[in-house]
Formats: C-alpha cells, sequence, structure tokens
C-alpha cells in the first residue's frame, strides 16, 4: 500500500471514528424519526383540511318526486365511470318558492352549481362560467332523458381480458425515476452538507497545518471525505435494517384475504424500472456514492475557505439552494426523459448522478451507465484537486480563508 493511500485511509479512519464514537451520534441517527413525526402531523392535518373541502362541496338539483329516482341512478352510474369524482349531489323536491340563486349562497358549504327545471330544458346556476359541475348536472338531465327515450335496455354482459405481459407503463417507470431522485436528493442533503464544517475545528486549532507537512495534502481531503462516506453508509445501513425489520413484522401479521383488496397498491409493487430491480437498485447505489462525494469535494473545498464558524453557517443558505436546484434540474429530466433538458441534466457533473438515476428507470441501456460514473468519477478527483490548491494558496500561505474581497495590501504593510 502506497503512503498516499495509508494516509488517506487514517485520516478517514480518524474522521469516522470522531464523529461515530460520540453520544451526539445517536441523536444524529433518529433525526429521520423526527422528520417522520413532523411529516405525519402535517399529512394528518392536510387530510382533515382536504377531507373537509372535499365534503363541503356539493351541486344541487331542484328536481320533481317522479325524476330523483333516475336522477339518483343517472348520478351513480356516471360517477362509477369518471375518473374525477365530482362534488356531492344534494336532491330537493321542487316547490313553489325555490330559488336557485339563494340556493347557491346558503352558508355553511359551497356550492359549485343549482339546476331547476323541466329535465328536457333546465335552468342552471354556476358558481364559475363553464365550470364542470354546470356541465355534469347537464350530463345527469341528458341521461336521464336517454333513458327514458330508449326505454329499458337488456343488460350488458362483457368480457375482460387482462395482459399478463403487459409490462410497465412508461408514466410508472418515469414515477420510479423521481423516486430515485427524490431518495438521492434526500439522502445527500441530510449527509452530504456536514462535509462544509469538517475543516474548521483543526484549521482553528492548526491540525490541518501538522497533517499538510506530514502526508500530500489531496489524501487529507479524500480522507475526510470517505470518512464522512463511511458515517453516511452506516446511517444508511441502519435505517435499512430498521426498515426491513419493520416489513418483516407487518408481513408476518398481513390477513392473506387483505392482499385480495390490495388491488392498485400491489400493482404499483409489482412495476418495474427498465434496467430491472436488481441492476436499478445497484447503479442507483452507485450513483448515491458518486453524488456524495462530488457534492461533498465541492463542500469541502468550499467550507476549507471559511475562517469562522459564522462563516460556515452563511454559506449553509447558498448550498442548500444550490442543492434543490439540482433536484429540480433532475426532477425536470426525470419528467421528459430523451429530451435536451433530460440530456443537459446528465452531462452536467453535479447533477449527473441524479439524472443518470432516473434514466435508468426509464431506459434499459446498461453500457451507458459505467462511462456516466467514469465521467463523475473524473470530476471527483478535478473538484478535489482545485480544493486542494485553493486551500494551499489561500489558507495555508495566508493563515486565512480565501475571499474575492480581500483588500490589496497597504504600502506601509507592503514595506513593514
Amino acid at each position: 500500500m502506497t503512503p498516499f493511500i495509508r494516509s488517506m485511509f487514517v485520516v478517514a479512519r480518524r474522521d469516522f471514528l470522531a464523529i461515530v464514537a460520540t453520544p451526539t451520534f445517536l441523536l444524529f441517527l433518529l433525526a429521520p424519526l423526527f422528520m417522520v413525526a413532523m411529516g405525519l402531523a402535517g399529512g394528518m392535518g392536510a387530510s382533515q383540511l382536504a377531507d373537509s373541502a372535499r365534503g363541503a362541496g356539493r351541486i344541487v338539483i331542484v328536481a320533481d318526486a317522479a325524476d330523483v329516482e333516475a336522477l339518483r341512478s343517472a348520478d351513480t352510474r356516471l360517477r362509477a365511470a369518471m375518473s374525477r369524482e365530482p362534488a356531492l349531489l344534494d336532491i330537493r323536491i321542487a316547490g313553489p318558492a325555490a330559488d336557485p340563486v339563494k340556493i347557491a349562497h346558503e352558508k355553511g358549504s359551497d356550492t359549485y352549481a343549482v339546476m331547476i327545471g323541466p329535465l328536457a330544458a333546465p335552468y342552471i346556476v354556476e358558481r364559475e362560467r363553464d365550470s364542470s359541475s354546470g356541465r355534469y348536472l347537464a350530463l345527469l338531465a341528458s341521461d336521464v332523458q336517454r333513458a327514458r327515450a330508449a326505454g329499458p335496455l337488456p343488460p350488458v354482459a362483457p368480457r375482460f381480458e387482462a395482459l399478463s405481459n403487459g409490462g410497465t407503463s412508461i408514466a410508472v417507470q418515469q414515477s420510479i425515476g423521481f423516486g430515485a431522485v427524490f431518495i438521492i436528493f434526500l439522502l445527500t442533503l441530510l449527509l452530504a452538507g456536514q462535509t462544509v464544517s469538517s475543516l474548521a475545528e483543526e484549521k482553528g486549532n492548526k491540525v490541518i497545518e501538522i497533517l499538510a507537512a506530514a502526508v500530500p495534502l489531496e489524501s487529507v481531503f479524500l480522507g475526510k471525505l470517505l470518512g464522512m462516506l463511511g458515517v453516511a453508509m452506516l446511517f444508511i445501513a441502519f435505517w435499512v435494517i430498521i426498515a426491513m425489520g419493520g416489513g418483516l413484522v407487518a408481513a408476518t401479521q398481513v390477513d392473506p384475504a387483505s392482499l385480495a383488496a390490495a388491488g392498485k397498491p400491489a400493482a404499483a409493487l409489482a412495476a418495474m424500472p427498465a434496467t430491472g430491480w436488481p441492476f436499478f437498485l445497484g447503479i442507483g447505489f452507485a450513483y448515491f456514492i458518486l453524488s456524495f462525494l462530488l457534492l461533498g469535494a465541492a463542500f469541502l473545498g468550499v467550507g476549507a475557505q471559511a475562517a469562522t464558524v459564522r462563516e460556515i453557517q452563511m454559506l449553509s443558505l447558498p448550498i442548500t439552494i444550490f442543492q434543490v436546484g439540482m433536484f429540480s434540474l433532475s426532477a425536470g429530466a426525470a419528467s421528459a426523459p430523451g429530451s435536451s433538458l433530460a440530456r443537459f441534466a446528465e452531462i452536467f457533473p453535479f447533477s449527473s448522478p441524479l439524472a443518470m438515476a432516473a434514466r435508468a428507470a426509464t431506459d434499459d441501456a446498461k453500457a451507458v451507465h459505467l462511462l456516466a460514473l467514469g465521467w463523475q468519477a473524473i470530476w471527483v478527483a478535478l473538484v478535489i484537486w482545485v480544493s486542494v490548491r485553493l486551500f494551499r494558496s489561500g489558507v495555508l500561505s495566508s493563515g486565512s480563508g480565501w475571499k474575492f474581497w480581500r483588500r490589496a495590501p497597504t504600502g506601509r504593510t507592503a514595506r513593514h
């Protein structure tokens, strides 16, 4: 083993143990629990708000008593055939004082449309012009009239056949790709940002100068990056084991009769990316490692220029904005595979891991991923090289971080 690699692994082990062998690391591991708790609380609130809003909306029909059953039957039949269910239907018996405008302004619930009058020529009051609720009421009246004109029809006995090898739809594969983009982005957002402050303490107590004098500075940077990657791997392994344990416990308590009622969720789980699950999961993990190393190297170089903890805190916002920008670019590539936007996201180094992970879900080509991994590895080495050069020239030479706003020395200072 060469001295460069040996010193790199020594620095990686030192940084890894310095983080893991502390009581605060347990809080770091359990941090997603707080995120899940806040997400559940927000989701429950949003669900209750959506349920209350859904229950408040209605459409009203003021009809004769003889038309009530026909309208209810037509409403049931049309709702079953629609992908987006209309608002709740409220049917009232017609009376001499029925005013559709007053009904539309009744308090307690939102009334989207009111229909009154004979079904052959109904009068519809809409909350918004050309609304879907008004058109649905007109469709109801037309359906009842058509059914009465045609008379009773014989029952229809359709034959259904499901394609056993129909394959996964493009929309589902794009959803899988977006899921890969989101997971990699979330993990790098939680873990890669830790590298910004990894050199702050060592710059203050001069440890970094001792390391730079003893071993190549490139091995110090790469060792710190690998140490943080080890922490990230431990974090992921911890939560994967927890998730697998929870899945096994849930699987032992599932009633077999409930599996038949799973329906669409079971079909969603049976969906497959274009490259197959084994390759997709493996290449997705490789892209996470490259994304972590690439962003971590950039953040390590930026954080190495900060002279104080306050500057590191100020850097956190631009770094987060940059990560969100890469996520937005990759999400756009996942929703439009094969487009010029997707090609740009796959080539741009900082979004390439996320965009290529999304491509693995929709494109069955596998050789291109080896080329992408090599391309990203070259950029990791390039970013580390640039970071080391900036750190050596800006920090080790002058004792403070490089800043473009640094003033030039005055003549008196230069003479002294």
